[in-house]
């Protein structure tokens, strides 16, 4: 069962700002990217239709600390891991670093907390426990993966 999952994707010209460096904001795009991905890579969504009613994994909390400045052309590693799996929610830990230009360099690490949901009769969100299809095919990554 996955508990992580990477990506690689070049900076483009558009994603920076007038200093020439990546806009902050633009790391939240890069998680949403990576999360989407990793729930493809496993069968999945972060909208599931098909169930009644229909769920869907918004996100509560979302933050990132910012180590080293990326730049226009650079390639970089966008790495999603699994840190808490609960009945209703999955947090994740996501760690960018820079591969190239070299020497690789970690430049920044989010955080995102995602809670299941579905509407109820008046439109409003209420939480609700993961498909179990989905909680299946997820697990905790060990601390120990870099």
């Amino acid at each position: 069962m996955p508990s992580e999952f990477r990506i690689t994707r070049r900076v483009e010209f558009c994603e920076t700002d007038l200093a020439g460096i990546v806009h902050f904001t633009n790391f939240f795009r890069y998680m949403e990217s990576v999360e989407h991905a990793f729930y493809r890579s496993i069968g999945g969504s972060v909208l599931m239709p098909k169930h009644d009613p229909p769920m869907g994994l918004p996100r509560v909390h979302a933050s990132c600390d910012y180590r080293r400045p990326l730049r226009f052309e650079d390639v970089i590693e966008v790495h999603l891991l699994v840190r808490e799996k609960k009945d209703r929610s999955l947090t994740y830990e996501i760690r960018f670093r820079r591969i190239e230009p070299g020497p690789p360099e970690d430049v920044a690490v989010g955080k995102l907390i995602v809670v299941c949901v579905t509407r109820d009769e008046t439109g409003q969100m209420r939480a609700t426990p993961l498909p179990s299809e989905l909680m299946n095919r997820i697990e905790v990554a060990p601390l120990d993966i870099t």
